[in-house]
């Protein structure tokens, strides 16, 4: 089971972190320094499985991680789940180049991605994210199909965002009015409401 999901920069920025399983912020914290000295410290040409640090459970847990351009992508897991299933998740052969599912889903929903989309576009990542993963299990490794769940839940925000805009719509529609008058007494049926003297918008 994957126990935690971990994207850092070169410097140890976390950019996406991930737990699946509970750890109070400051062993978080602690686990991804851990993580980044363990993992920085290796030679690009080495193997991409190591034990897993102090904090994170040692010799139970592997980390298991890609190094592309200025971010590290680390899987830590238990030792029920298969290395070499995960390092098929973490990364998909072309004839050119190796990338991940995650890397190569993120590459094609915002073109070329970069660490600032990590950044200004959290939410999405992380819906591209549980789609992939959820709650420390693989879901879906197609990359089509998360993809197009991507694409849906794009529609679905564009569609909503005419409903969302329009509390701000009314409000200026409402200033913009050009009212001659303030009604200050309203009549309906039995009912008498006096308007208190209101200030201009």
């Amino acid at each position: 089971m994957i126990k935690a999901i971990l994207i850092f920069n070169n410097h140890g920025k976390p950019r996406l972190i991930r737990f699946y399983q509970y750890f109070a912020e400051d062993m978080q914290q602690q686990i991804i320094r851990e993580t980044f000295h363990l993992v920085s410290k290796r030679d690009d040409n080495v193997c991409n499985f190591l034990e897993g640090g102090s904090l994170i459970g040692g010799s139970d847990y592997k980390l298991i991680y890609r190094h592309y351009a200025t971010l590290y992508f680390v899987f830590c897991v238990d030792s029920s789940e298969s290395e070499l299933g995960i390092l098929d998740l973490i990364q998909v052969s072309t004839i050119y180049i190796f990338m991940t599912v995650f890397v190569e889903t993120l590459d094609k929903c915002f073109e070329n991605v970069c660490e600032l989309d990590l950044i200004f576009h959290m939410d999405k990542v992380h819906y591209i994210l549980q789609e992939v993963v959820m709650g420390g299990m693989v879901l879906e490794t197609n990359m089509n199909e998360i993809v197009a769940q991507v694409e849906l839940q794009n529609r679905m925000e564009k569609s909503e965002g005419g409903l969302s805009a329009a509390p701000a719509r009314a409000v200026s529609a409402v200033k913009n009015m050009n009212l001659p008058e303030i009604p200050r007494n309203i009549n309906i049926g039995d009912i008498n409401i006096k308007v208190p003297n209101l200030s201009p918008f």
